[in-house]
């Protein structure tokens, strides 16, 4: 598809024009002022619910701390003339001038358009949806991983011309990064540098990132067409973090962890169109599309994640006393990704739902992307001459080789390479679930219990991949390692780079046929395109299409789709 404005744009904009031309009919000047406020960032939209919607907006006065009067409408038509829902709120300097308002009093899976009005100075207009309290199928656009500098968001301008219902953003819609950090080296030719320069630190740094996200055109066209189910990540506050830390945090220069993580959440609830509660910290929720779908977004990230292991240490990379401390700690019964409160919430809201499917939108790769020791030592990432790449290639085609031999036909070598008390499997990617296989194996057992169709999205990785969701057989009497609990499909990035950018020098083909040759549970993956997963759910079936731009450092583009893979209900 090649990226032309839609009429669906074209009708907004003209609505808009039209708001500002009829608003002053209606309402005063704000506060009986003549100032008139800047609406800079667009509206947004989210969270939706069968009765309500969260509505945000950012408004100020030019050159002015002065707390902004806003009145919200939302009608059922395009030019107001049937205004359903309405109220004031403010954008005041202690939320950074943004505002947010719980428009109520909705009709169940029906559209709505939206705007601010402050005198006669009006916001764009944004159009969103309730959920439906019956559904025969509904469609999701599954995003991931949206980074400034590394290029235009061009996989947002593609969800907005979507006929997906929702969006969905698994997190890292930020980053927290220096102008000069990760992903920047094409930033000031694209004229995309991040602001502040600084790694973000303060509340104001993180306000100032959210905004220049904001800023970027895509950005806005997407918030003021879809309404979006949003989660972080990590790069919301800072890289690899979990509940006491961060990969990329050094208290000894940068502060206590915990005054970092309330300044990053505190600007994501400001900026996000997302129901803020009393304790910012907790986002987990559920999202009720009749008895179609339940959607059952968590915090795979921040309020229940155990430290990471470390990869070395679990290979003993590092000594002996290294992988047996990691080997105890990644198998404690007590390790915990979600934490017990969540888990327990899950639990409860699997069990007592009774929706088709049940879908679990999360930030991290839940499958079993499991490679034998024997790869993963040889491809020590530390390692990068030619005597080391070729050891590891000779690694992993041994292992194929003989993972593709009949048992009968092994020579002693490939039997042992197979026998997994001599070369046990291990997760390459601890971040991920495989670094809490207790964890994953409780939830996928209840799901499995409750005779549920589950279905995992997830993001984080910047690649898109398909895999079956399997026990391990972690749990004493409980059912067989290769037992299927469900299906987890992964979306690529909106902009960040896949593994095309990580392991330049092995050919994107190359390295899909070793992911797809070792990994068992692995069905599909790409590793070298910037897309998004559209998912589409029935009675009958789930479907998952990725969807992958050429280019994200043009604003012209094409769009292709690169895949398709059904998941039928039980």
């Amino acid at each position: 598809m090649s990226h032309n404005p839609s009429r669906r744009e074209f009708m907004i904009k003209v609505a808009s024009v039209s708001a500002a031309m009829t608003a002053g009919a209606s309402l005063s000047a704000c506060g009986g002022s003549s100032a008139q406020p800047e609406f800079l960032y667009g509206v947004a939209s989210g969270d939706p619910l069968a009765d309500r919607v969260i509505l945000w907006t950012h408004a100020k006065f030019p050159g002015s701390d002065t707390a902004v009067p806003l009145q919200y409408q939302v009608a059922s038509d395009a030019a107001f003339t049937q205004i359903v829902s309405q109220g004031d709120i403010e954008a005041k300097p202690d939320t950074g001038f943004t505002a947010k308002a719980d428009a109520t009093g909705l009709m169940a899976g029906t559209n709505y358009f939206y705007r601010f009005v402050c005198g006669t100075a009006t916001s764009p207009v944004g159009r969103t949806r309730t959920l439906p309290t019956t559904a025969t199928s509904l469609k999701l656009a599954v995003m991931s991983c949206t980074n400034y500098p590394a290029g235009f968001f061009n996989v947002y301008a593609e969800v907005s011309k979507s006929d997906a219902e929702y969006a969905l953003h698994l997190g890292d819609y930020i980053y927290e990064y220096a102008a000069t950090g990760y992903a920047s080296s094409s930033a000031a030719t694209l004229g995309r540098v991040s602001v502040p320069s600084n790694e973000l630190l303060t509340l104001a740094d993180y306000r100032t990132r959210h905004a220049q996200y904001k800023s970027d055109p895509d950005s806005k066209n997407l918030h003021a067409l879809k309404p979006m189910i949003a989660v972080w990540d990590d790069h919301e506050t800072a890289n690899d973090a979990y509940k006491d830390g961060a990969e990329n945090h050094t208290p000894a220069t940068e502060g206590s962890w915990a005054a970092r993580r309330a300044a990053g959440l505190q600007a994501y609830h400001e900026w996000m169109p997302i129901r803020t509660g009393a304790d910012r910290a907790k986002i987990y929720r559920s999202f009720d599309f009749g008895k179609l779908v339940s959607l059952h977004m968590l915090d795979t990230r921040l309020i229940g994640r155990d430290q990471q292991i470390v990869i070395t240490d679990l290979l003993g990379l590092k000594g002996a006393t290294a992988q047996g401390a990691a080997y105890n700690a990644i198998t404690s019964p007590t390790r915990q990704l979600l934490g017990k409160d969540q888990m327990d919430w899950l639990t409860t809201q699997m069990a007592t739902s009774t929706a088709t499917w049940q879908v679990l939108g999360q930030q991290v790769l839940m499958a079993r992307m499991e490679f034998p020791g024997s790869t993963l030592a040889a491809l020590n990432g530390t390692d990068t001459s030619p005597a080391a790449q070729a050891a590891g290639n000779k690694a992993v085609t041994d292992y194929i080789v003989a993972k593709n031999t009949p048992a009968s036909f092994r020579t002693a070598a490939q039997t042992e390479l197979m026998d997994t008390t001599k070369n046990p499997k291990v997760g390459y990617n601890l971040d991920g679930w495989d670094g809490y296989p207790v964890t994953r194996e409780i939830l996928l057992s209840t799901a499995l219990q409750l005779k549920k169709n589950l279905v995992v999205l997830a993001g984080d990785t910047h690649n898109a991949w398909h895999s079956h969701l399997t026990l391990k057989g972690l749990i004493p009497g409980g059912l067989p390692a290769g037992t299927k609990a469900g299906e987890e499909f992964a979306t690529s990035s909106v902009s960040s780079p896949g593994f095309e950018g990580s392991l330049s020098t092995i050919p994107p083909a190359q390295l899909k046929a070793i992911f797809e040759g070792v990994v068992d549970d692995l069905k599909w993956m790409d590793s070298s395109q910037r897309g998004y997963l559209q998912m589409t759910f029935t009675a009958t079936e789930a479907k998952g299409e990725w969807f992958f731009v050429n280019t994200i450092t043009n604003r012209t583009f094409t769009s292709t789709l690169g895949k398709t893979v059904t998941m039928k209900a039980a």
